[in-house]
């Protein structure tokens, strides 16, 4: 993924995208400062893909808070480049699972564990966050994992 983010730096340079080439900086800074903080665990070698996917998730998040701010306080061109940021971001994120491939992915991880109720719904959660990092959102998937177990 670093090397993706590296040779888009270098293309949007040569094409002169300022705005595309600022956001794919900033997150190439993300990452740096993501594997700065891993190195005080032991981790020389940085975050892996699934963890830069989930750093990409974040700032999508963000993103999309300050875009619908902008638009409540009425500066619509900002929230513009918010929304602008979010789809440079996006094209390095992998493809996101819909409801019906999540719930599918939660009953059979669910089914794996022997998970029987609501006790069980952190060993899950932790298990769906190892497997799908970057490929699920896990605000929606904690309803879905608890509809699961409950019945």
């Amino acid at each position: 993924m670093r090397e993706e983010i590296n040779a888009a730096v270098k293309a949007a340079m040569k094409a002169g995208e300022k705005a595309r080439l600022t956001t794919l900086r900033m997150m190439g800074a993300a990452i740096k400062d993501k594997d700065i903080a891993v190195r005080a665990e032991g981790r020389a070698d940085g975050i892996a893909d699934g963890e830069i996917a989930e750093l990409f998730a974040k700032l999508v998040k963000s993103r999309e808070d300050s875009a619908k701010l902008y638009d409540d306080g009425g500066r619509p061109e900002l929230a513009a480049k918010e929304r602008e940021e979010i789809a440079v971001i996006r094209e390095f994120m992998p493809r996101q699972m819909d409801e019906a491939e999540a719930k599918a992915a939660i009953t059979a991880l669910v089914a794996e564990l022997g998970a029987a109720g609501p006790k069980d719904m952190g060993r899950v959660m932790a298990a769906l966050k190892e497997r799908f990092s970057g490929k699920m959102d896990f605000s929606k998937a904690s309803g879905l994992v608890k509809a699961a177990l409950v019945g």
